[in-house]
């Protein structure tokens, strides 16, 4: 099956940032037709900046994208006829409603007015959203226009949808509704891109993941994969007393309250259990989680923002 995109060394500079300072540096990917797409990363990792080189909002300084067969250089117009976004922030037209916002983004997109009607009533009830239609977007808190942002893209017809951060601020139950979504939309063959910094999301949503670091990119693959990649795929937790030194030649050793955690391989994971349980302890295994690999690779929580943030390097690049 050919890509849905395809990045080729694909280099981003802003004006104003420091010699040497790549918002993107070399960046390669290949994204399959018909599946979510994770691109996880902290803030500042490029992210945004990817989504809006292929979604055509943002000149590449080296390299280029292809998306459905367009080179993003030359056929932008044929691209966006086929493309839908979700930006990081985004603002619905304050002076219509919920269903009139929804509705005309559809007509604008060229579908005909029953079909836009249509899909503007499946996605108010898909995401719980039909008890606002009437209510005018700038009387709306900012998570349900943010949800009302996700309804429009999902209820398109496009064939890629770039979803960047879709659910941030949302309350747990919608962000539920957006996955449930997000899932009906890949069943439909089309190709999602996903950027989020909740990693439970990530590996919830997505068929391959691309990890982000400044700019560069370290690991890329299905959740097994990056799994497989990491020098210890495996984690055990032991609660209650088991000497920290007869642990230690099994892999990456941590105290925890109440206990051990224990990062090795299977089956070493599987001999430490075998032990704790015959002294009588409490233990959890289990493959590592994508926080752990995120960590492992990256060396820093997620939630610490990069050194300079991708929110700043856009306002320098719309200010030069």
């Amino acid at each position: 099956m050919p890509s849905a995109i395809s990045s080729v060394h694909l280099g981003k500079t802003y004006p104003k940032a420091r010699p040497g300072k790549f918002a993107l540096d070399d960046l390669s990917l290949e994204i399959p037709t018909g599946r979510v797409y994770g691109l996880i990363g902290r803030n500042g990792a490029g992210k945004t900046t990817f989504v809006r080189i292929a979604a055509t909002q943002l000149a590449a300084t080296l390299g280029t994208v292809y998306v459905l067969g367009h080179d993003i250089r030359t056929e932008e117009r044929a691209i966006r006829t086929r493309i839908a976004c979700v930006p990081q922030e985004s603002r619905p037209l304050y002076f219509l409603n919920v269903e009139e916002v929804i509705y005309l983004y559809l007509k604008l997109r060229g579908l005909d007015p029953q079909d836009s009607r249509r899909r503007t009533n499946d996605v108010l009830s898909e995401l719980s959203l039909t008890s606002y239609r009437r209510v005018l977007v700038s009387r709306l808190s900012g998570g349900i226009r943010r949800r009302t942002m996700c309804a429009m893209v999902l209820a398109s017809d496009a064939d890629v949808l770039f979803l960047d951060e879709p659910t941030t601020g949302l309350d747990p139950i919608a962000r539920r509704e957006v996955w449930q979504a997000i899932r009906r939309a890949s069943r439909e063959n089309r190709t999602i891109v996903l950027t989020t910094h909740y990693l439970d999301e990530a590996e919830a949503l997505s068929s391959r993941l691309a990890l982000i670091e400044s700019g560069r990119l370290k690991l890329e693959g299905t959740p097994e994969d990056l799994r497989a990649r990491v020098r210890y795929p495996y984690r055990v937790t032991i609660q209650g007393s088991f000497p920290r030194e007869e642990l230690d030649s099994y892999g990456k050793v941590s105290e925890i309250e109440g206990g051990m955690l224990l990062f090795t391989r299977e089956q070493e994971a599987h001999e430490v259990a075998r032990r704790a349980l015959e002294r009588g302890l409490r233990i959890s295994m289990g493959p590592v989680s994508l926080e752990d690999i995120f960590l492992d690779v990256v060396g820093r929580s997620i939630e610490e923002d990069s050194e300079s943030s991708e929110k700043d390097e856009a306002t320098e690049e719309a200010s030069a």
